[in-house]
């Protein structure tokens, strides 16, 4: 791997797999990231706003663990930023099944990059009053069983918690651990999206997927999250010593998906919208590879807080 790819691929990062028991019959949105999500929003300003949310005008806002977490600062602005979505964690869910009965499982994950790290029993503590609040639309409640690494090690259990499990490593690790797999493999030509892209592309979201997007935006993302780190990595000039072209697309399957959300930050309904499907490709270059790979962990485009942008090369 190049050195300058190296230390664009220094992001810490920690994977944390959530395992939780429905404790009532109940009904769930096939997209559960939304809800975890904007339940664990509710569950922060509920144990930490002091300003009745009036977020504009807050004096604490500096200081503000809801800030801090759901929409962490970077510590170098990219100038291309002009949101609030925050690229200090990811929520992922794929179970799409509606209808659950007391006692079954559910498992999620949340993904915490850079100084995001270390607010984890924050995020736990969330989670935990949310499943006795209730989630979604009919307030279905949860209790955590387990809190798991990446290892499936497991950091909470049954109430206890081991901080020695609660291991971080980096971007680059996962990316040599991912170009293993697929050498032993000996297959990596297809791409399938398992959540939404909602991605622009010359000024309009794409209807089909793009390989030139789709390797704009994994290097945009490095770049937003080497600046949240605080090192600005200049994963731009990649161009400038990969040798090889980017891989043709041989054929592709999409569909259009659109995703509706209530949003209590601004009072309102919203719809989250993207493209999901697969493409065929000619194989990957190696020097591209480590690239696309980092693309796989940290989901590219817009909404990557509410799980969009998941891909797999396969």
């Amino acid at each position: 791997m190049d050195v300058h790819l190296e230390n664009a691929l220094q992001i810490r990062y920690i994977k944390l797999y959530f395992t939780v028991e429905i404790l009532e019959d109940t009904r769930l949105p096939a997209e559960k990231v939304s809800a975890l999500r904007g339940g664990m929003g509710e569950m922060l300003l509920r144990a930490n706003c002091v300003r009745d949310r009036g977020c504009g005008q807050c004096d604490f806002e500096e200081e503000c663990i809801v800030r801090r977490t759901m929409y962490s600062k970077y510590e170098s602005r990219p100038r291309f930023v002009t949101s609030n979505d925050s690229v200090g964690y990811i929520l992922e869910c794929e179970n799409y099944e509606e209808e659950f009965q007391e006692g079954e499982l559910l498992e999620f994950h949340l993904i915490l990059f850079g100084k995001s790290i270390v607010y984890f029993n924050q995020y736990m503590q969330a989670f935990f009053a949310l499943g006795q609040s209730g989630m979604g639309k009919y307030g279905s409640r949860f209790r955590i069983v387990s809190v798991a690494n990446t290892e499936r090690q497991q950091i909470l259990s049954e109430n206890s918690v081991f901080m020695e499990y609660y291991r971080i490593h980096t971007v680059k690790d996962y990316v040599e651990y991912r170009m293993a797999k697929l050498q032993e493999a000996g297959c990596k030509n297809k791409i399938i999206f398992r959540t939404p892209l909602a991605l622009k592309y010359r000024d309009e979201f794409l209807g089909e997927f793009h390989m030139e997007a789709i390797w704009n935006a994994v290097r945009r993302r490095i770049y937003m999250l080497d600046c949240y780190e605080g090192a600005e990595q200049d994963i731009y000039g990649y161009d400038s010593f990969v040798g090889s072209v980017l891989p043709q697309i041989a054929g592709q399957r999409h569909e259009y998906i659109r995703i509706r959300r209530y949003s209590s930050t601004q009072d309102r309904s919203m719809v989250l919208a993207g493209i999901k499907g697969y493409v065929q490709l000619d194989a990957i270059p190696g020097d591209i590879l480590p690239v696309l790979l980092a693309g796989e962990l940290i989901h590219i485009g817009k909404n990557t807080s509410f799980g969009f942008g998941r891909y797999r090369i396969v």
